[in-house]
């Protein structure tokens, strides 16, 4: 087995009855680290402090989220303002790492009035990335009666 000391120092391949050997002279274990590679990898280290790291390292990556997907709703007659202001709120929530589903739902004649709907969209979008990057992760598409964009950053 190819054996490693606790400064990452390498011991070279040796036999387990001389790798534990060293490391019962160090005060230390003998840590199996991978047994996928011939031949099989071992650390002279504190098998307390590893299980520690090793639980540390699960517990930051268990933490990390990919974000929510948070939705804004534009109407179809928005004016300018409040199409800034959303823009806005979108901000905020592409800082914090969130994704943004944009959505207008058309209503009696504006179903037949979609091109409109789709300027409103565009007219977000070129807001939007003027205040930050933004990123589209699902194109426009509509889905009955529902025009439906998702960006991301």
């Amino acid at each position: 087995m190819r054996v490693v000391d606790e400064t990452g120092k390498q011991l070279g391949i040796m036999s387990l009855s001389s790798a534990i050997q060293i490391a019962q002279s160090r005060g230390l274990d003998l840590v199996q680290v991978t047994e996928k590679v011939k031949p099989p990898v071992c650390r002279i280290t504190d098998y307390g402090k590893y299980l520690y790291a090793e639980e540390k390292k699960k517990r930051q990556f268990k933490n990390k989220k990919a974000g929510d997907l948070k939705g804004i709703r534009l109407s179809f007659n928005i004016s300018t303002h409040d199409l800034e202001t959303r823009a806005n709120q979108a901000e905020k929530f592409l800082a914090r790492g969130d994704k943004i589903k944009i959505e207008v739902i058309l209503r009696g004649r504006e179903k037949s009035l979609s091109d409109i709907a789709n300027e409103k969209i565009k007219q977000f979008i070129q807001i939007l990335s003027a205040k930050t990057n933004i990123k589209i992760e699902k194109n426009l598409e509509k889905r009955g009666r529902t025009l439906i964009m998702i960006i991301g950053k």
